[in-house]
């Protein structure tokens, strides 16, 4: 049951700003109110550690410093600057949403709460970002670091997951943030989150609110949030092709970009196929099989290539698939052509294959391209076929 008070609320709001003055990060971000950059670091941070996200922030900054340079790029090098952060559609929507802006706002970046959210991938929560850190506007902005914090504090065991109960935190945090201190209040919220109330073991004794915590009170800071579970990934079984180039492809190997919209739209991968054509095969398929599949794949997009056996497994997770992936070495059978030679496979047989297109992809065919490890630096691809393409180019 919540429990709240107004002292128990100023003394919150007091206590955490009291405490982020003096224990808050450096972070890049922090040195300045400007508006695109607390957009990007807040874009960036969604399912993602600030470790992990410093190092690309302070690139991307310095490849697109402004909004109309970010507008104006070409998408594949808004891709490649995000490349191993995951959650492509970001780069995507966050690029989509500078143009808009460059359109719509000339360049600057709203100061309206309507304007901010009809920015495409800007939801309640980055538009709170945006407009409390970076206009010091007194709106909330709601994660779910913040949601943890306000659960286990006024003992909300109403479950995050619900609308009712993130509309409920939203107007809680509103009610919190004191006057003219908006930007500095939010990021406390979440400062605390990330460095104190953390999800397992939050360090209680540290705490600097821990007074007047109903949760810690109670006892139930362990059990608090209360979150229904999200549907696992549903896992998938796929064949991969890493084909060796011959004759004037030697030393090369054969990628392939995705359509136009669907998972990874337009990266650059290694060609695979669902294991699965038949109910219950799966994991399961035999090696030869499972070659003889991918060879008639390649055949189909007129590249002749002989199995040569398998060479490794890979696993990557997205939020709603799982993707576990059998690896097999081909060579190519009488290699033509230059560097930039690629076949092409139509869009229909490449969503025939099990990849999700979309019905509508915008491509005739899907391209093909014989690469190098050097090639590796200008293409975005994604985190998985990263990983295998530089294991096999350390071990030629």
């Amino acid at each position: 049951m919540m429990q709240e008070s107004k002292e128990s609320k100023l003394y919150f709001s007091k206590e955490l700003l009291g405490w982020y003055e003096t224990a808050k990060r450096d972070l890049p971000w922090r040195r300045h109110r400007n508006p695109y950059y607390i957009w990007v670091s807040e874009i960036m941070l969604q399912q993602t550690r600030v470790d992990t996200v410093i190092p690309y922030f302070q690139r991307f900054i310095e490849r697109f410093p402004t909004i109309q340079a970010l507008a104006e790029a070409p998408e594949e090098d808004v891709l490649k600057c995000w490349e191993g952060l995951g959650y492509y559609s970001r780069a995507r929507n966050l690029q989509a949403a500078a143009q808009q802006v460059m359109e719509r706002h000339g360049g600057i970046v709203p100061d309206n709460k309507k304007d901010v959210s009809a920015l495409k991938g800007v939801g309640p929560y980055t538009s709170g970002a945006i407009l409390s850190i970076a206009y010091n506007q007194p709106e909330p902005a709601v994660d779910g670091n913040v949601m943890r914090v306000l659960s286990r504090y006024f003992l909300i065991e109403e479950d995050i997951m619900k609308t009712g109960t993130r509309t409920l935190m939203e107007d809680l945090a509103t009610e919190l943030i004191p006057l003219g201190r908006a930007g500095d209040f939010n990021q406390a919220l979440m400062e605390l989150g990330a460095l104190i109330c953390t999800p397992k073991s939050p360090q209680c004794l540290i705490c600097p609110v821990m007074v007047h915590c109903a949760g810690r009170l109670e006892g139930a800071e362990d059990r608090l949030p209360v979150k229904s579970k999200a549907k696992p990934p549903r896992p998938e079984y796929r064949l991969v092709a890493l084909v060796e180039g011959d004759g004037e492809q030697s030393g090369r190997v054969l990628v392939r970009r995705r359509p136009d919209s669907g998972l990874l739209a337009r990266m650059w991968e290694l060609p695979h196929i669902p294991a699965a054509a038949e109910p219950g095969e799966g994991a399961g398929l035999p090696d030869g099989p499972a070659m003889d599949r991918l060879a008639a794949v390649l055949g189909g997009a007129g590249v002749l290539a002989a199995p040569q056996g398998a060479l490794m497994e890979a696993e990557h997770t997205f939020s709603h698939i799982h993707w576990n992936m059998r690896v097999f070495r081909f060579q190519q059978v009488d290699g033509r052509g230059g560097e930039r030679t690629a076949v092409a496979e139509s869009a229909s047989a490449y969503e025939a294959n099990g990849d999700v297109a979309g019905p509508n992809t915008g491509h005739d065919s899907v391209e093909y391209r014989w690469i190098t490890k050097e090639d590796m630096g200008e293409l975005a691809f994604p985190n998985v076929f990263i990983r295998i393409l530089n294991q096999y180019f350390s071990m030629k």
